[in-house]
């Protein structure tokens, strides 16, 4: 009998990481189609990816279901309890960096970024593709249980910031000399924000990972870029 309980137990656990990596998948291609919709003034694929969005909704809600029951019926301790926390965490992070894709979906189709050039869009693009690594460098750490590569990503988010700060001072010269396109100009720069942030959640991410490896938080202040003054 005890062997059975430790069994199912340990099948559950198993399965709530099963389903941290299906979300890890739906948030990175949620966003790798935001960018992909962005580049090319995708409106179809743009419309996909904001109603697509309720996929993660609905896998954090089974993630928070599943941790609770295991928390409500096997009173997990050490390590198996940083598993359990940590996928709530994380599903939660997830669940983010796709609201952010949804919500960049909508700056492409409601934004008339197709008005600026690719030299005006370059910066925002990159700024997705370090955020894609970041997000990808995550969930291979958490796959891994892998700490180097936690911290890794956990540092790599200082570049993203100075990439965002790279973005805002080009658009807002952009805009200076181009004040007919000012509004547009405020939508790249709100995706501009919104790739930094889902940046920000990988990081969240890594540190939950380092928590879940190690049972002692992060120390160290985050690594970061001071913001551009406006």
């Amino acid at each position: 009998m005890t062997q059975h309980i430790v069994k199912a137990f340990q099948e559950e656990l198993d399965q709530l990481e099963a389903l941290m990596a299906h979300m890890g998948g739906l948030a990175e291609s949620q966003l790798l189609g935001a960018m992909e919709a962005l580049k090319t003034n995708d409106s179809a694929l743009a419309q996909k990816i904001i109603s697509q969005d309720r996929l993660l909704d609905e896998r954090e809600h089974e993630a928070n279901s599943r941790a609770l029951q295991i928390l409500a019926l096997r009173q997990p301790m050490a390590e198996d309890l940083r598993e359990t926390v940590a996928a709530v965490k994380i599903a939660t992070d997830l669940e983010r960096i796709g609201d952010l894709a949804r919500n960049i979906a909508r700056r492409v189709l409601h934004g008339d970024l197709s008005s600026l050039g690719r030299i005006e869009t370059g910066g925002v693009i990159a700024m997705g593709h370090r955020a894609l690594s970041q997000i990808k460098g995550a969930r291979d750490a958490y796959s891994a249980r892998d700490l180097a590569m936690a911290l890794e990503v956990w540092r790599a988010d200082q570049e993203l910031d100075r990439m965002h700060n790279s973005v805002l001072r080009e658009t807002l010269t952009y805009m200076l000399e181009k004040p007919d396109l000012m509004t547009i100009c405020m939508h790249l720069l709100f995706v501009a924000k919104m790739i930094e942030r889902a940046g920000d959640h990988s990081t969240n991410i890594a540190e939950t990972i380092v928590f879940l490896i190690t049972g002692e938080p992060l120390v160290e202040d985050r690594p970061k870029e001071s913001s551009v003054q406006t």
